[in-house]
């Protein structure tokens, strides 16, 4: 009788290393289980690297480098009986001097970059920014399609990308895109209407191309949202107009986003319950025409809750108008009265659909009963920058309740990651994928911007921990180090998805929107908030910039109270002195020519608080 092989299957592991003696590594996983590494002679064994960085092979130095606590993710396969793996590749997180890549002061700052490189030449070329020749999709490499349709969306995110890119960096080649984008948006793809409450700026959903044809897109097209106006498409139209606005103070870009916001509430808000309603119909403007189907008289996160950062935190720090501060404290006023679960059969997860009067919608379509990780997230990220602006007590309770239960529940224990979308109500002590169990690029996004800012406001080294884990998942499997930018998605154990929309770099969600918002704000919060470096932003204002009070504000973030001053200012490289170092302003200097305003912000020590 002949004995049956092991049977074996491949995996990641990612956790931390607890002893490391010759070929044999014991680890603990980020959920905390015990597991048994053992290295051979083909292993091999690189540095998590950067976007633009050359392979690093540190298997010469791996006995230095596995420390005790040291962070790694390992990957073969597994032997049952004794349960082992025999490590087919390591990745290790720390340098020789044990700090984590990604703690390097200029790391983010080279990542974005590269991402606004990858995305300049993928859509231009070599050659002028002629946003003409734009594309929505755009393939693995970057190569572009055909016939297609410019989505107002996606270009709205790629020019908040390269505003953001200028805004770290100073290079005008970024700002020129930003601008060139913003005059396209304004150009070919806004609709005005003058009525008796003022000017209304809509929308298009987009711009159908096909050779020397063109066609105006107003209703959405998307199976969701089909023959609707979604509040979601407008929100994210003003992304990039707002981050160039901040940058600029353009006169004709504060025209449209007040008439945009102006839409919101004539047309969107619900000025009896609160909370802005989900979608319109195109002909009547009505949120409760019957042709809208299963959209209409509903709310959701998307209608509610992501005018905070797509564009609504940035026009406050711009201006210091209180109307946004108003519109802002509404907006989280209503998500935490209406969105956590309460009860004793609470789900951990927040609800994301409502009707008209606020009761939680169940049914519809693809969500149901469903809970997107990232949301969650999101609502911590989101509610934790609020707090620093006005703070109240159900706002910290409802983020710090989030991030404590978030990790048991939406976060992949043993490789690290963060899911997509999971069943609301546990069965048998799960909470079951929805369709699979893939991580995408934008939810680590929102694990990591949520448990820094957490860390950076609280000093509370868990959510440190939580911040550092899923940022060394990111910068280990989602950077795209053959083609450029970054994976839509991986699979669970890390390697690229590279099926349907998910292979592309290019499409309805993804542009270089959340990729560079990570960049930027995981700048701030590393640097300012947890190692207390120096930072460096740039600003282009304009000579007739509309800037309320002729003040640029450079306050980089909704950050906690007290903790940052402006120190440095250079106009067109000269030193200025007429700045506000408190409130974080700059008096504008007058003159006919644009002017570069490089500031440097710098944290406070604990004896100047």
């Amino acid at each position: 009788m002949t004995t049956a092989p092991e049977r074996t299957y491949s995996d990641l592991y990612g956790g931390y290393v607890v002893e490391s003696s010759g070929d044999r590594l014991v680890l603990t996983t980020f959920g905390g289980d015990r597991e048994v590494v053992h290295r051979t002679s083909e292993t091999s064994a690189q540095l998590v690297r950067n976007l633009g960085e050359p392979y690093r092979d540190v298997n010469g130095r791996l006995d230095d480098m596995l420390r005790p606590g040291a962070m790694v993710f390992t990957f073969g396969p597994i032997y049952p009986e004794p349960r082992r793996q025999q490590a087919e590749r390591i990745w290790v997180v720390a340098d020789e001097a044990g700090r984590p890549v990604f703690d390097r002061p200029d790391w983010w700052v080279d990542q974005i970059r590269s991402l606004a490189r990858f995305y300049r030449h993928a859509q231009f070329g070599a050659g002028p920014v002629d946003f003409a020749d734009y594309r929505t999709v755009l393939r693995l490499g970057g190569d572009k399609t055909d016939s297609h349709v410019q989505e107002t969306d996606t270009i709205s995110r790629l020019v908040y990308g390269m505003a953001t890119a200028y805004m770290l960096t100073g290079d005008e080649a970024h700002l020129e895109v930003a601008e060139r984008g913003s005059e396209y948006l304004r150009d070919n793809l806004r609709f005005v209407d003058e009525t008796d409450v003022g000017r209304l700026v809509y929308w298009y959903h987009g711009l159908e191309v096909d050779g020397g044809r063109q066609r105006k897109l107003f209703a959405s097209e998307f199976s969701d949202d089909e023959l609707t106006i979604p509040a979601y498409e407008q929100i994210y139209a003003l992304s990039g107009l707002v981050q160039t606005y901040r940058v600029t103070g353009t006169p004709w870009l504060r025209d449209d986003i007040e008439a945009t916001i102006r839409l919101f509430e004539r047309h969107y808000a619900d000025p009896r319950l609160g909370g802005y309603f989900s979608h319109i119909d195109p002909l009547t403007l009505s949120p409760h025409a019957e042709s809208l189907g299963r959209n209409r008289s509903r709310k959701n996160w998307n209608s509610v809750g992501d005018h905070a950062p797509a564009y609504l935190f940035n026009l406050y720090l711009a201006t210091g108008d209180q109307r946004y501060l108003r519109m802002l404290e509404h907006t989280f006023d209503m998500i935490v009265t209406h969105f956590p679960d309460r009860g004793p059969d609470a789900s951990p997860f927040v609800r994301e659909r409502f009707h008209a009067d606020w009761t939680p919608d169940k049914t519809w379509g693809w969500q149901q009963d469903r809970a997107v990780v990232g949301h969650n997230l999101k609502i911590a990220w989101n509610l934790t920058r609020m707090n620093a602006l006005r703070p109240k007590n159900e706002y910290t309770r409802t983020a710090a309740r989030l991030a404590a239960t978030m990790p048991g529940v939406g976060r992949d224990p043993r490789r690290g990651g963060w899911y997509d979308v999971l069943e609301r109500q546990a069965r048998d002590g799960r909470h079951a994928f929805v369709w699979h169990d893939r991580k995408a690029w934008w939810q680590q996004e929102q694990a990591i911007l949520a448990y820094l800012i957490l860390a950076g406001s609280t000093g509370d080294a868990e959510y440190l921990r939580h911040a550092a884990e899923a940022e060394a998942f990111y910068n280990a499997f989602f950077l795209d180090h053959d083609d450029g930018a970054v994976y839509f998605s991986v699979q669970a154990a890390g390697s690229p998805y590279l099926s349907g929309l998910e292979r592309l770099k290019g499409n309805h969600s993804m542009s270089m929107y959340h990729s560079a918002e990570l960049c930027y704000l995981a700048t701030v919060y590393n640097r300012l908030l947890w190692h207390r470096e120096p930072l460096d932003l740039w600003f282009s204002p304009d000579p007739d910039a509309a800037f309320p009070g002729d003040l640029l504000r450079v306050a980089p973030d909704a950050l906690p109270r007290g903790r940052v001053v402006l120190d440095r200012v250079l106009v067109d490289g000269s030193p200025y002195r007429d700045f506000d170092a408190e409130k974080m302003t700059v008096k504008l200097p007058g003159g006919a020519a644009r002017r570069t305003v490089q500031v440097r912000l710098r944290p406070l020590g604990e004896d100047e608080r």
